[in-house]
């Protein structure tokens, strides 16, 4: 253990001694340091101290691909069975949100009922923001994805093709790390790294949010370094994935090492509409299953996110025939119907293990 601390203050010292002298770290070192971190070899002082120093220089990509390393080894693992359809990976903060009503609940639901696996991942309400939660928003509509199993989680995915990565189920040395986010007040390198760490294993599309360029360029150049060769990165509502109706749209496509901007205007689409303010989680409940009935505020908002992901996704060939297709889902009935069989799914794993205890 000593070994281990004196290692991980070499790490420390390199990145935090100053303006002039501090040296970024390499892929390899600092992957060693988050596992160091992870596995408590290194003390709570150095652990602050390095998410401090870390911060005020920033992460540089091969730091961010390092940290995705050790989360690889170290965590979840899904993967895909044999000629399941390529899935997406959405990346958001883990720390939730607080403005503005998420769609991407909704999104999830559309793209399952057009066959396109969806992973996500997150936590609990977690510092800074303690924003509402992935988990909380599809509990609220009666699907629980909380108290799975890897193994479940893993079935469920590939049964149902949704797996929502929970980090107190499915990483608990990762959720080890919250404290020190609420002590420092401010969002850690970590952060930047759940953004585009995908627990999938094999091919995949992950789309990624962010809110200020430099995030943007960090993100892709990570993924690159990864051996990521398809990527959308989306300039979201609180840095998500959510596309708002209010403003133009920016997105940056990679594959196969080409990017290109796409820039998409939801007025050219007769869409443009101010976004629905967050309220609490009894109103997005109500304002969530109005949309999925085609009604409601948040009507527009599913419709172009919906509509849009269709195309990012190859499930379309253009965005109007991905609104076409996002409305033919809805008003048939089939994204309720597959809210109602994942609820299902949900109650029957919950129903065995009554039975289980039971008989124990």
């Amino acid at each position: 253990m000593t070994s281990n601390k004196e290692r991980f203050k070499e790490l420390l010292g390199k990145i935090g001694s100053g303006e002039n002298t501090s040296k970024s770290l390499t892929r390899e070192e600092s992957s060693e340091a988050l596992r160091l971190i992870l596995e408590g070899s290194a003390s709570p002082i150095q652990i602050g101290a390095f998410m401090i120093a870390h911060r005020i220089r920033r992460p540089e990509p091969q730091e961010l691909a390092g940290m995705i390393d050790t989360y690889k080894e170290l965590g979840p693992k899904l993967t895909s069975k044999q000629n399941q359809i390529t899935p997406i990976s959405f990346g958001m903060p883990f720390d939730g949100r607080t403005k503005i009503s998420p769609i991407y609940p909704l999104t999830t639901l559309l793209l399952l009922s057009a066959g396109k696996p969806v992973i996500l991942q997150g936590g609990k309400r977690m510092p800074i923001k303690y924003g509402v939660t992935s988990e909380e928003l599809f509990s609220s509509i009666g699907l629980s994805l909380k108290g799975l199993s890897r193994d479940e989680l893993q079935a469920g995915f590939e049964n149902h093709g949704l797996a929502m990565v929970y980090q107190p189920d499915h990483f608990p040395l990762a959720d080890t790390l919250i404290n020190y986010r609420d002590e420092l007040g401010k969002r850690p390198p970590l952060a930047s790294m759940e953004l585009i760490w995908t627990a999938h294993q094999g091919d995949h599309l992950i789309i990624s949010g962010f809110v200020h360029p430099p995030t943007e360029e960090r993100a892709w150049k990570s993924l690159q370094i990864l051996g990521e060769n398809h990527i959308i990165l989306v300039k979201g509502l609180e840095g998500s994935i959510d596309l708002p109706t209010s403003r133009t749209c920016i997105t940056k496509h990679i594959k196969n090492n080409d990017n290109k901007r796409v820039i998409l205007h939801p007025r050219d689409y007769s869409l443009f509409e101010k976004d629905v303010i967050w309220t609490n989680l009894q109103d997005w409940k109500k304002d969530a299953l109005l949309a999925l009935d085609n009604k409601g505020p948040l009507k527009t908002s599913l419709l172009w996110n919906a509509g849009t992901y269709f195309w990012f996704s190859g499930i379309t060939k253009s965005i109007r025939d991905g609104l076409i297709e996002a409305e033919r889902i809805i008003t048939s009935g089939l994204a309720k119907k597959t809210l109602r069989n994942l609820i299902s799914w949900r109650q029957s794993l919950s129903q065995e293990k009554l039975s289980e205890q039971k008989y124990i």
